[in-house]
This record gives C-alpha cells, sequence and structure tokens, in this order.
C-alpha cells in the first residue's frame, strides 16, 4: 500500500468521542464522527450534537477512541465548532478530579466552569451588539443573520438554524461572536450594554496649520474655549485618545465651553465602546520595603516551598500579609514566565485589595468573578488562556480559568466559609480544591489568615503544611483595645439607649469629636427579625418555606431571606384580630434607624444584602466611607471582609449572641474568626483602635479569647471537642439531603435510605434528621450525615454511596425523590 492509499485510509477510519454535556448527566455521551470531520476533532473542541429528540448543544470533546459504545448506536456529530481546543488537558484532568471528589457529573462541573457564551444551545439567544462595527466584512449567512438581527431583538440558535435552512449554524455563530458584533444571552439575564466613554477630536479642518491660527484669534474674546483648546493641543502630544473627563481636567473649562466648541463643529465628540475591564498602561514596580517581622516571613516561606507544596501564613489582623503575597507574586512574574492565582472570598467586597495589586502589577493583571457579565468573563478567559494575564484575581469560580502556566496560589482568608459553593452542584470547597489545582500544575500554595480553619492550622502542625507566624501588626500599631460589655447589667441599669450600651455611646461621642470613623457589626438584615401576635402568638411565615417572615422598613414589606417571597407587612393578626403585633429582634435597618435618632447630624450609611443590589452599589458606599464622607457604617459581616481604613477607629459589635448560639459544630470556630476579623478593622495604622463587644454571655470563653487574640487558646479547646466526638478534621463528613414536595413520602424515603446506608457503614451514619429550616420553596427535607473516621477508605465510602444513590433513585417508588450530595459541608 502506497502513501497515498495509507492518507486515504486514516481519513476514512471510523472515530468516535466522549462528549461532555452541560447537564446533569452520570454518564458522558459518545457519537461517531463523519468521514469528512476527522481531521478536525481534538480534545478540548466543542463539537455540535443532538441530544434526546430536538435539543441540540456544544459539547465538549473529553475523548477520541474507534471503539463504538454498546449498549446504544450512537449518532453522528453535526460539525465542529472550534479552530483550536477552548479547554486545555490540565482542565479536563482537575473537572475529572471535581467530578470524583465531590461527587457530582461532569455535566454539572462543564457548567459551573464555562462562561455563557461558551456554552451553545439549540434555545441560546443571541442579540446584536449596540456597539457592532458595520464596516466588518461578512459572508452571505453571517449577513444574514445580522439582517435579521437588526429586525427583531433577538433570535435562538434554533432560529437562526431555519433562517439558513442548515443544523450546521455553530460554527457561523462562532465566527460573529470572535468578529464581536453579537453577544450570547440567557432569558433572565439583563441585555449587555457596553460601556460608551465620549472621546473628543478636533476637526479635520483645524489640523491644517493656518487654519489653527485663525481659530486661535477668533476664541481670544472666548477664553474658556481657548482654554478647552490648548488643553487638548497639549494632550494630543501623547498619541491617545483624548477622552471628555481628561480634557476638563486638563483645562477646567467647564462642560459650557465644551459644548460650545462641539456646537461650532471645532470638537467633535464621539461615544465609543471601552473594555469594561480596568486597564494600567504603567509597568508593575514594588516600591515599597518589607519590614523585619515580613522579611523573615518571606523567607520562611521560600524555605518552605523548596520541600512542601502548602505553606499556611498565620499573621494577625494588619500585619502586612499582602505585601508578602505581593513580594511573592513579584519572583514569578519576574523570574518564570508563570502565571499566579490570588482567590479572595467574595471579591467585590475585597476591592481595597484588588486596586492595591493592581497599583503593581499593572496590565499583567485580570480580575474573574460572578458580578462580570457573559461578555465580560470571556473576554477574561482568552486573556488567560493566552497568557495575556499573569496574574489573576478572583473569587472561588477563578479554579476553572484555563492557566497555561499556574506556578503559584495564594488563597487569602481562606477560613472564609464563602470559599465553599454549596447550590448548585459542583459543592466544591474552592480552598481544597485550590491545593488540588497547585499539584496539578506543581505549583506552590499559600493559604493566609489571621484566624485560619481548624483544619488547615491542624495539618501546619501536623507537618503536613508548612507554618509561617506574623504575630506583630505593620508598623509597630498595636492591637486594638478590646473591651467586653454585659447588655443584661446595663439593662438592670436602665444605662442602655435603644441597642446601644452607655460604653458604646461613649465610644461613638469619643470618635465623632476626633474626627474618626465608626463602624457597627450586627449579623442580621431587614428592620425586625420576626412579627409576633401579643395575644395570641401567631407569626407569619413564609408559604414556600418554614421560616418566619422578616420585616424589612424600606420596602414595608416582610421578607424570606430563603425562597425571596414577599408579602404586605401585618398591622392586625390574621389569626385573632388583635392589633397587638409586636416586632421582635432587630437587624441592620432597625440600628440604622434608631442611630439616626441618637445622632440627626451624623452621616450614616448601612452596608448590607439590601444596600449593595446594584453592580456598583457596594464600591459606592466603601468609596464613600474611604472618602471620609460616611462618618459611621453599619453592616454585616460585609464589614469583616479585607476592608482597611485609615480613619476608622472604633469598632462596635452590637449583639455578639447571635452568633455564638447558632447549633453548629463550628459555631464556636466561627464566631472567633468573625470577630476577631471585624475587631481587626479598627486602627490599621497610627493610633490604637477601640472595640465595643455588646453580649449577654460576657464571661462566654470565646468572648475572652476574642478579646485576648488566644487564637491558640481557642484552637486548642476545639481540637479537643472535635475528636471527643469525631468532627473534622478527625473525621471526613458527607451530608446527604433527600427532598420532597409531601413530607410524608419523604420520611417514608429517608428512612429507607438510611436503612440501606447503616447496613453498609454501621455506625458511621447518622439520621434522618431534619435540618434546621425543614421546608425550602415547598420542597420538605431530610438530612442523613456520613462520619468516616481517617482510617477508613474515603473513596471506597464514596463508590458504595454513589451505587446506593443510583439503585435507589432507579426504585419506581422514589422516583420523584431529590436526592443532593455535599461532600465536605463546610
Amino acid at each position: 500500500m502506497n502513501s497515498f492509499e495509507n492518507d486515504i485510509f486514516a481519513e476514512r477510519e471510523t472515530l468516535f468521542v466522549e462528549v461532555i454535556l452541560p447537564l446533569s448527566l452520570a454518564k458522558n455521551y459518545t457519537y461517531r464522527v463523519p468521514f469528512d470531520l476527522n481531521d478536525q476533532i481534538a480534545i478540548g473542541k466543542r463539537v455540535v450534537v443532538q441530544f434526546g429528540k430536538h435539543r441540540i448543544y456544544t459539547a465538549l470533546i473529553s475523548g477520541i477512541t474507534t471503539v463504538p459504545p454498546t449498549v446504544y448506536e450512537a449518532k453522528y456529530i453535526i460539525d465542529v465548532v472550534d479552530a483550536e481546543p477552548v479547554i486545555t488537558p490540565m482542565q479536563l484532568k482537575f473537572w475529572s478530579w471535581m467530578t470524583n471528589y465531590y461527587m457530582c457529573n461532569e455535566g454539572d462541573v462543564m457548567a459551573a466552569a464555562l462562561p455563557a457564551s461558551l456554552k451553545l444551545a439549540s434555545e441560546t439567544i443571541l442579540i446584536l451588539r449596540e456597539d457592532y462595527n458595520e464596516e466588518t466584512e461578512l459572508s452571505d449567512k453571517e449577513e444574514i443573520i445580522i439582517n435579521a438581527l437588526k429586525q427583531q431583538e433577538k433570535l435562538t440558535v434554533n432560529d437562526v438554524s431555519k433562517l439558513l435552512g442548515q443544523k450546521t449554524v455553530y460554527p457561523i455563530i462562532n465566527h460573529l461572536l470572535d468578529k464581536e458584533l453579537i453577544l450570547v444571552a440567557e432569558e433572565v439575564v439583563q441585555k449587555y450594554k457596553p460601556l460608551l466613554k465620549s472621546f473628543v477630536m478636533l476637526n479635520d479642518f483645524y489640523t491644517e496649520e493656518e487654519n489653527l491660527k485663525q481659530l486661535f484669534n477668533v476664541l481670544e474674546r472666548a477664553p474658556k474655549q481657548l482654554d478647552a483648546l490648548l488643553g487638548y493641543l497639549k494632550l494630543q502630544k501623547s498619541n491617545l485618545p483624548i477622552s471628555k473627563e481628561q480634557l476638563l481636567e486638563e483645562s477646567n473649562c467647564g462642560p459650557a465651553a465644551l459644548k460650545a466648541l462641539t456646537d461650532k463643529d471645532i470638537f467633535v465628540v464621539m461615544k465609543r465602546p471601552v473594555s469594561r475591564l480596568a486597564t494600567h498602561d504603567e509597568e508593575f514596580s514594588v516600591n515599597f520595603e518589607l519590614n523585619e517581622g515580613q522579611q523573615k516571613a518571606l523567607g520562611q516561606i521560600n524555605q518552605y516551598f523548596e520541600e512542601k507544596e502548602v505553606v499556611l501564613l498565620h499573621g494577625v489582623t494588619a500585619s502586612g500579609k499582602t505585601q508578602v503575597y505581593i513580594k511573592l507574586i513579584e519572583e514569578i512574574i519576574q523570574n518564570t514566565d508563570g502565571q499566579v492565582l490570588f482567590l479572595l472570598p467574595e471579591i467585590a467586597l475585597t476591592t481595597q485589595i484588588v486596586e492595591r495589586i493592581k497599583r503593581y502589577f499593572g496590565n499583567a493583571i485580570g480580575v474573574y468573578h460572578s458580578k462580570f457579565n457573559n461578555s465580560e468573563r470571556v473576554e477574561i478567559w482568552n486573556k488567560v488562556r493566552t497568557g495575556a494575564y499573569k496574574v489573576i484575581l478572583g473569587a472561588r469560580s477563578a479554579v476553572f480559568l484555563p492557566f497555561q502556566h499556574l506556578k503559584l496560589i495564594v488563597v487569602d482568608e481562606e477560613h472564609e466559609p464563602s470559599y465553599k459553593q454549596y447550590d448548585p452542584a459542583p459543592r466544591y470547597q474552592a480552598r481544597d480544591a485550590a491545593i488540588y489545582l497547585g499539584y496539578l500544575h506543581q505549583a506552590k500554595v499559600i493559604l493566609g489568615s489571621a484566624t485560619p480553619s481548624l483544619e488547615s492550622y491542624y495539618n501546619a502542625l501536623q507537618g503536613k503544611y508548612g507554618l509561617v507566624e506574623m504575630k506583630e501588626r505593620f508598623g509597630g500599631v498595636q492591637l486594638p483595645n478590646q473591651q467586653v460589655v454585659s447588655i443584661s447589667e446595663e439593662t438592670k441599669k436602665k444605662t442602655m439607649s435603644s441597642y446601644f450600651s452607655s460604653v458604646l455611646i461613649k465610644d461613638i461621642d469619643l470618635a465623632l469629636s476626633k474626627k474618626e470613623q465608626i463602624v457597627l457589626f450586627q449579623n442580621r438584615r431587614g428592620y425586625a427579625t420576626i412579627l409576633i401576635c401579643a395575644t395570641c402568638g401567631y407569626t407569619p411565615k413564609c408559604v414556600n418555606c418554614d421560616v418566619s417572615l422578616t420585616y424589612h422598613k424600606s420596602s414595608g414589606k416582610l421578607h424570606c431571606h430563603y425562597c425571596g417571597y414577599q408579602q404586605s407587612s401585618v398591622n392586625i393578626c390574621p389569626a385573632c384580630g388583635s392589633v397587638h403585633v409586636e416586632q421582635k429582634g432587630f437587624g441592620t435597618e432597625r440600628i440604622e434607624e434608631e442611630l439616626r435618632l441618637l445622632y440627626p447630624e451624623v452621616t450614616i450609611a448601612r452596608l448590607d444584602m439590601d444596600s449593595t443590589r446594584t453592580k456598583n452599589g457596594l464600591q459606592q458606599i466603601l468609596n464613600d466611607f474611604q472618602e471620609k464622607k460616611t462618618d459611621i457604617l453599619i453592616g454585616t459581616q460585609m464589614v469583616a471582609k479585607g476592608l482597611d481604613f485609615d480613619n476608622l477607629n472604633l469598632i462596635g459589635v452590637i449583639n455578639a449572641d447571635t452568633l455564638l448560639g447558632y447549633p453548629d459544630f463550628r459555631a464556636y470556630e466561627r464566631s472567633f474568626q468573625l470577630l476577631a476579623q471585624v475587631a481587626g478593622r479598627a486602627g490599621r495604622r497610627a493610633d490604637q483602635g477601640n472595640v465595643c463587644i455588646q453580649t449577654y454571655d460576657a464571661e462566654n470563653r470565646i468572648i475572652k479569647q476574642v478579646v485576648n487574640n488566644d487564637y491558640e487558646g481557642m484552637y486548642n479547646d476545639e481540637i479537643v471537642e472535635r475528636e471527643k466526638f469525631l468532627y473534622p478534621p478527625f473525621s471526613r463528613m458527607i451530608f446527604l439531603y433527600i427532598k420532597h414536595k409531601d413530607s410524608h413520602v419523604l420520611d417514608h424515603a429517608a428512612l429507607t435510605l438510611a436503612h440501606i446506608l447503616k447496613a453498609k457503614f454501621g455506625k458511621r451514619v447518622l439520621g434522618p434528621e431534619q435540618p434546621l429550616v425543614s421546608r425550602v420553596r415547598n420542597l420538605y427535607i431530610k438530612q442523613i450525615i456520613i462520619k468516616a473516621d481517617k482510617h477508613t477508605a474515603i473513596q471506597k465510602v464514596k463508590d458504595a454511596l454513589r451505587e446506593t444513590l443510583t439503585e435507589f433513585n432507579a426504585t419506581k417508588e422514589f422516583k420523584g425523590i431529590f436526592t443532593q450530595i455535599d461532600v465536605d459541608p463546610y
């Protein structure tokens, strides 16, 4: 057989591809490849496939074989979407690990990992970009799609297929996305609007020297307009586009002068789309020196990195951990061609860290989180894939980005519960996933916190991680002075003013007299946490969930914080007709109202989920506080996360008991972490800060440990309890949630499943029990807990559990039951 015949034979070889569909399927599907597409397929590329009778999806190739499936006849793939793979082999390995470890399906991971624009399906909606370029060269079929989108606001992929009379429309759509002419939007997503900025240009007529001289003569009698022209000519020397804001700032001419020049056709003002991803042209430079403690910590970290993959940096609040991170990142960027992933618990709440790091690394840095829309996320995704971004700052979803040369992962505030994804699947813990991601890429991982999770600290003490400690604040600033005030004592003495003790009022007065700023912490949002009839005890409850409704004065309604249900407030009891309906409990809204009565002249703001719903709402509140426009900031746990204000000297905790009384084995650990982090916001510059903690239980050991900044004491007490009752880190836990709309059916199903599991795993199985909230969104819930000690082979437990659930869900009697698995549910 000659070489030509060999080539023909290779082309005619029957190939099959295993694909991942963006659906929660227990197994990946296999499709047959048409001969003419053999040379186009590759692992990591997207292909168009039909799944079910009518639905068409873009799926990802995860494997290529010549062996057909044995239990069904493979359908043909319809087309190949990409010229180059969009997913790296390393990402597929990471997805496979996450699927196995967190007991989810690979489609769940794909749905979580990929931006929507990379998950086209037959019902995906396409819209025309408002800033599309009409001069872009188009093929005949592309032009038909664009013209159709001009006539109607949106088209589905199915509509495009009918319009062109062919199934293979995905590559055409992909080309239009690449040419930035269209956008992908889901029905529920707000329509994308490009960020438009006004740029000023001089009319071409005045670019000639003679005409410009005459213009100077004309404008002599309009000095402000002349200032604008001179300012423009000065800025023009940089050869960069001149924005309206730049010109107004440079020339100080005022908007009226600029408008007059525009009306005379001397200036032309044009709106242009600009990237929503902030760019900085300056070269990155680290122009600060580490102090002795930081330098020692940096040396120890590098020393540990020679033999260990993970290092825990335990540094008190304001010890300068961020500067140590920056030096580590600088070493990676300067000495290798590597990338760095910097994880933050909630990126929107850590704006100051983002800005600080951007200042040093300029254009080499990208930011990735859920506040970005689909188009912005794809823009960042591609820049990571091509290596344009060397440093990525991101929330937990950033672990899914297509890194090429990952060398370092920084997990800041590693103890934060925000790193855990609860719904939907995959229910992963980003800190743990980052450690595995580091292992895959052979990258080093640094975990940083002032109050580390017990698991991480335990691993460090056991020698699994390196441990580096920073016990002094940067610049020799003292830790805040903390005092505990007994609410019950003050109530007896009648020295409470509303929810504020005499001690806290005195501290607030002193701080205001010194022009210092104040943060008050109350971990409940809303106005009143419960309404209750004083006559019969009736309490309004959510119609969908087994929880009482919270009264929000801003909306005048009762809200469910689980499903979002709202109803009008109750003034007359619907049960007994009494008008004595009382408000019990209090949230941030109530604190704000009471404080305004006590301090009517003071500027007060509130930072919680309700006040930060808009895209820039949070940023505006923080900017106002940074610029000292706000005197007192009242907030939920948002105020504990990474805020760093130079004029903040007083922290008031309104009621610490709401944290301590939560029924969870982590309640004391989380209380210590949250109170210590809140306290750590005070006095981070020259003066020692003050913290006032109000509580009914002033003798509680956690309160005392927070005041003494005794993390080791808290750890030693808690670790004894954990070992005694076999909680993490001495066991691995899997929570199993069983859900159904009928409570009787659920009870029977949960008991049956628990009986089967106990037969397999014995005493390791606890339950079924009702969780704290036993009905959410009209589904009743039961919980089964599996506790596996350190000597149990956890993978065998997972395999047996998966097999049991498959058989259970396949039973006709339990077809309507929902089961959810949560591995490491903390």
